[in-house]
């Protein structure tokens, strides 16, 4: 009976420590950076590994160009490529805590998708 709540406290001790490697991980990802480009490097977007948007730079020459869609069509490509890069950031952070387990959807926690 009692090595029952000897399993138990140990599994509430894994669950307190993953907890604390899931707090790590998201602070790291809030601190971490990646760049996406598009257009030769004339549109980039600064994004934080929880994939919030930081900046966009927007070369003044494409300011220039009366086609707006051509400057949307490369702001929209710049930021899914800063995107992809955060998504990835995610998964390489999560595969490090999981220790190479494939647990669906971990990213998306440890990432912050689902928080404020």
């Amino acid at each position: 009976m009692f090595k029952g709540l000897g399993d138990m406290a140990g599994l509430l001790k894994q669950a307190q420590q993953m907890q604390a490697r899931m707090k790590e991980m998201q602070d790291k990802l809030a601190e971490a950076r990646v760049t996406g480009a598009s257009g030769g490097g004339m549109v980039t977007v600064e994004m934080s590994g929880q994939q919030k948007v930081l900046a966009v730079t927007i070369d003044p020459a494409l300011m220039e160009t009366p086609d707006a869609e051509v400057l949307s069509d490369l702001v929209a490509a710049a930021t899914n490529d800063a995107l992809d890069k955060s998504r990835e950031l995610a998964r390489e952070a999560t595969g490090e805590m999981a220790g190479g387990m494939n647990i669906p959807g971990l990213e998306n926690i440890v990432g912050g998708l689902g928080g404020s």
